[in-house]
């Protein structure tokens, strides 16, 4: 029985030993042949996704980078073809939700408002800008199936990776081995990043050029997240979110008539204009305001925002959104609404609270968003793993210290006069609001001598606003046209 026994043990360990270990490999790819139809016209692409390493300074590997990268095929010139550089944000996030429903070739399987539906998977995408420029998806370390290297453990030195400074510097570095590989130095180069990808690239714009020496066409922010004003609180952050209560109570149909019955695009400026003239000072005076003026101030922003007067009045005129999202619809039907797109309804235990139980559109996103991109590069790209794909991965904590990243956008522009910016984003999202993405615009550049390189697109959706369909096109479009108009066609770049 011992010998017996003890046979089983060394049995168990050979297999053990023999077992493929759960790891990426450090730097490979995985090349598929594909074709779609944008706006009417077919054509082929070669899609490649793979690893490829984080250097440190000694050359040596510390993390390896998923990344996927699409090429439209039979371009006579690739030189002169723009290459789009994609990230989300997070940070932790993997570069899903532009990559499957966005930009590239192939969208979610969702109905045209963006919710799930059965079988979970993908489609064409008849929008994608992928017929004007190349692609790739980068996703950063420890997000989608990207790894430090060694995954854990005491070797791993994350002040290399998880912080703003930190992130920004290697994924230039990694760019730029990027580029020299696929032999894209001489292509029009635009960098994209949603929510917190906005401060990425914002930072990325100018460590590409004055570090790796590589110049911009484009920056593009996408519902950016500035965490110079939603993280220091303050006057300015509460109001700013004054035109967003006012859009979503729009959508949920809770404003008063006389604003109910006009169109969105009609009410936003006015909103906008009594936010900045009104509620900031009104704010900022604190315990030493009129009473008066706090009165007349308290029943605009409620006409505005769709709660009452009293709640205004009880919040001080501050108010926080989670208690917005909890409240707007307490007495119009008992949900809570969304935090990044408050067109998603969500149902509590209780009424009461201050805050909603969970966010309703981030559990219909992750329903629809972890099958398809699971299923979509394991089947359609034949990128085959045990790894888990991270659509939020471990990167904290992270350090946001010495954020000055919106002042490097304005430096990156100002030394290069080709780099122009485009920001989206939906009126419906609650957390980084289209108000304050077009405040972080109007700070970037405070002399406004550059403005006129600045866009702004808003669409009637939430912080990804191309999952409905309608806002699908026009996002697109627009991304179309800013890479087109920002084309240099042979000028010489100075003032």
């Amino acid at each position: 029985m011992r010998s017996k026994f003890l046979f089983l043990i060394a049995a168990a360990l050979f297999w053990t030993s023999q077992a493929q270990e759960r790891k990426l490999p450090i730097d490979t790819v995985v090349t598929t042949q594909h074709s779609v139809t944008v706006n009417g016209t077919n054509f082929s692409y070669t899609a490649q996704t793979g690893t490829q390493p984080v250097w440190d300074e000694m050359g040596k590997p510390i993390a390896s980078l998923h990344y996927t990268y699409y090429t439209r095929n039979n371009v006579r010139d690739r030189a002169s073809r723009p290459l789009l550089i994609s990230f989300n944000g997070g940070p932790g996030s993997g570069s899903v939700w532009m990559h499957l429903a966005y930009t590239g070739p192939r969208v979610l399987n969702i109905d045209d408002e963006g919710y799930p539906v059965q079988p979970y998977g993908v489609r064409q995408n008849p929008y994608s800008v992928l017929d004007v420029t190349d692609i790739v998806y980068v996703n950063p370390t420890n997000t989608g199936y990207s790894r430090t290297i060694p995954e854990m453990g005491k070797e791993v030195d994350r002040s290399k990776f998880f912080g703003i400074n930190a992130d920004i510097k290697y994924l230039a570095e990694w760019l730029n081995t990027f580029v020299t590989r696929n032999n894209r130095w001489r292509s029009p180069k635009y960098i994209i990043g949603e929510s917190y990808g906005g401060t990425r690239v914002m930072g990325l714009s100018l460590a590409l050029q004055n570090q790796q020496w590589m110049y911009l066409n484009g920056v593009i922010m996408v519902s950016p997240a500035d965490y110079k004003v939603i993280r220091v609180g303050g006057p300015v952050s509460s109001a700013l979110n004054l035109p967003y209560y006012t859009a979503a109570a729009w959508h949920q149909k809770a404003l008063p008539q006389s604003l109910q019955s006009k169109d969105l695009l009609e009410i936003l400026p006015e909103v906008e204009q009594y936010t900045i003239d009104k509620v900031i000072p009104a704010i900022a005076k604190g315990g030493f305001i009129d009473s008066t003026e706090k009165n007349e101030v308290a029943e605009n922003m409620a006409k505005y925002s769709g709660l009452s007067k009293k709640e205004i009045l009880d919040h001080n005129l501050d108010i926080p959104t989670a208690y917005f999202w909890k409240a707007l619809l307490r007495d119009r039907g008992g949900y809570t609404v969304g935090r990044l797109d408050s067109r998603y309804l969500g149902l509590d235990k209780q009424l009461a609270g201050n805050s909603p139980d969970y966010n309703s559109e981030i559990t219909s996103w992750l329903h629809s968003f972890t099958p398809a991109i699971n299923y979509y590069l394991q089947e359609e790209l034949k990128f085959k793993t045990d790894i888990k794909y991270n659509m939020f991965g471990p990167v904290r904590p992270w350090d946001n210290k010495d954020d000055n990243t919106r002042d490097n956008l304005r430096q990156a522009m100002a030394q290069n006069p080709f780099l122009n910016v485009l920001v989206q984003s939906g009126y419906y999202d609650g957390a980084t609001t289209y108000f304050n993405a077009k405040y972080t615009m109007w700070q970037i550049d405070p002399s406004g001598r550059m403005k006129d390189r600045f866009e702004f697109k808003g669409y009637r959706s939430g912080h990804m606003m191309y999952l409905r369909r309608e806002d699908l096109k026009k996002a697109n479009d627009d991304i179309r046209a800013f890479i087109v108009r920002t084309q240099t066609n042979g000028n010489s770049a100075k003032y």
